[in-house]
């Protein structure tokens, strides 16, 4: 599904830990790195998406994770020209909700082949900006924005102390509630 102006709806998805770390993952096969992300099917919201990506991407369902927040409204990033179809609906990049996730289970939990095709090989907790230096170039722009959206529901006696349950969830925006047509 791409929209009319070109950009396919998609979740972003940042799993915290008790340190205040974020999961990292390596693409099946590739030295690329980043967050689970996926796209959103038809009629479906983006919360809905989270929930599905997660298990597919990493095997966690929602007993193993908080959320603790969303972005408010769509982040888009365009693709380089030489990665935009020629053939098929024209999608020019892709516009997410991105989420922020607290893990509540333990690690052991975390599965990269729970999906039929898994789409990571490796996984790795690491510091919550350092993502921004190592993903693709092209997405580091929309990296810097949801991290910095999100980094406030971390709240400083979580970054600190290594608990987040003095921290009450701001809700869920609405944008990540609507159904994506």
């Amino acid at each position: 599904m791409v929209d009319s102006d070109g950009f396919r709806p998609n979740v972003g998805i940042i799993v915290a830990n008790g340190e205040g770390q974020v999961l990292w993952a390596r693409r099946a096969g590739e030295n690329a790195w980043q967050f689970p992300q996926g796209g959103i099917e038809p009629d479906e919201t983006p919360l809905e998406a989270l929930y599905r990506e997660l298990e597919e991407e990493v095997g966690l369902g929602a007993a193993d994770v908080d959320v603790l927040g969303a972005t408010r409204r769509w982040l888009r990033y365009r693709l380089p020209q030489r990665m935009i179809r020629r053939r098929g609906p024209r999608c020019i990049g892709q516009k997410q909700i991105w989420f922020l996730l607290r893990l509540v289970a333990s690690e052991e939990r975390v599965r990269l082949d729970a999906g039929a095709r898994p789409e990571f090989d490796r996984w790795r907790w690491v510091a919550y900006w350092q993502p921004v230096e190592e993903v693709i170039a092209f997405k580091r722009g929309v990296y810097r924005r949801a991290l910095h959206e999100l980094s406030g529901l971390l709240g400083a006696e979580w970054r600190s102390t290594g608990t987040a349950a003095d921290t009450p969830s701001p809700g869920i925006p609405a944008a990540a509630r609507q159904r994506v047509r």
